[in-house]
C-alpha cells in the first residue's frame, strides 16, 4: 500500500474524494490492517427504525446493508504528537450502515468495539462514537486470520470468525457494490442535541480482495436489535490502509463543532 501522494507540504492528494475537505487541519492518523468486510442485507423499513431520522438511509439495488468489520488498528496518533502509548496495535470491530446527507455519502456506526480502553474513551469524547471496551484477539493462523471479540459490559455480545483473501487485490469499478460500500469519505454521528455532525476522512482508494470467511459466532447484530435478511454475508478483504481524520463539523456549514 503506497503512501498518500503529497501535492504540497503537509498535504495529500484528495482528488478522488467526491467533495472538498474542510478548511481545517486533520486531527488523527490511523492504520487499518487485515480487514474483513462482511455485509448483510437488511430491509429499508427495518433499518429505518434503527437509524436516527436525521440521517437519510442509503441503499444499493433496493436493499440496505449492515457491515460487520473486524480489523487490526495501529499507528494511532493525534496531529503534532507522538504515537499514543498503548495503541501500538489492537483489534477492533465495527458494525455500520450507510447514509447520505447533503449529497455526501458516509457511514453510520451502530457500535465500535475495541480492545484498548484509551481508544474507547478518546473516541467517545472526541467523536461522539458508540465505542465499547471488549476482550479481543486477532492472529494470523497459517493462511487465515482468526478474530474473536466479547464485549466486557455484556458477555453475550460476541463475534468470532476466520477469514482469508482468495483473489488478487483490485480497485472497485464505478457503480459496483464494492465501490458503493467502501468509497465513503466520512462518517456521521449526532451530538447530544441530536444534530448530525460529519467527520471527513482521507485515504487512498480501497484495494479489495475477494474473501472466504467462516463466521463461527455472531450475536453482535441480534443483541443490538439488528434483524438482517440472511446470516450468510457477502465478504471482502483488505490488507491495509492509512487514514487521516478531520474534526467533526456541522453537516451543512463545514464549521467546526464540539
Amino acid at each position: 500500500m503506497g503512501k498518500f501522494l503529497k501535492t504540497k507540504p503537509n498535504q495529500w492528494d484528495d482528488s478522488h474524494r467526491p467533495w472538498a475537505l474542510p478548511n481545517l487541519p486533520w486531527t488523527m492518523k490511523q492504520i487499518w490492517s487485515d480487514l474483513l468486510f462482511a455485509h448483510y442485507p437488511i430491509k429499508f423499513e427495518v433499518l429505518r427504525k434503527l437509524v436516527p431520522e436525521a440521517l437519510p438511509l442509503d441503499s444499493y439495488n433496493g436493499m440496505c446493508w449492515i457491515g460487520v468489520v473486524p480489523f487490526r488498528m495501529s499507528g494511532v496518533r493525534l496531529r503534532g504528537l507522538p504515537p499514543i502509548p498503548g495503541t501500538d496495535q489492537f483489534p477492533e470491530l465495527n458494525v455500520r450502515t450507510y447514509v447520505t446527507l447533503d449529497g455526501k455519502p458516509g457511514v453510520y456506526f451502530f457500535s465500535l468495539d475495541a480492545a484498548n480502553w484509551l481508544a474507547v474513551k478518546g473516541a467517545k469524547t472526541l467523536y461522539y462514537l458508540p465505542y465499547w471496551h471488549a476482550e479481543m484477539k486477532i492472529k494470523n493462523s497459517g493462511t487465515s486470520i482468526e478474530f474473536e471479540s466479547k464485549r466486557l459490559q455484556d458477555h453475550e455480545i460476541k463475534f468470532a470468525c476466520s477469514y482469508k483473501p482468495i483473489s488478487e487485490p483490485f480497485l472497485s469499478t464505478k457503480g459496483s457494490f464494492e465501490e458503493w460500500m467502501v468509497e465513503r469519505y466520512c462518517f456521521y454521528t449526532l451530538n447530544s442535541s441530536g444534530v448530525p455532525l460529519r467527520c471527513d476522512i482521507l485515504h487512498e482508494p480501497w484495494r479489495l480482495q475477494k474473501a472466504q470467511a467462516e463466521i463461527k459466532h455472531n450475536t453482535i447484530l441480534s443483541k443490538q436489535g439488528i434483524a438482517v435478511e440472511t446470516d450468510l454475508p457477502i465478504v471482502h478483504f483488505a490488507k491495509m490502509i492509512e487514514v487521516r481524520a478531520w474534526p467533526l463539523v456541522h453537516h451543512s456549514t463545514n464549521r467546526f463543532s464540539i
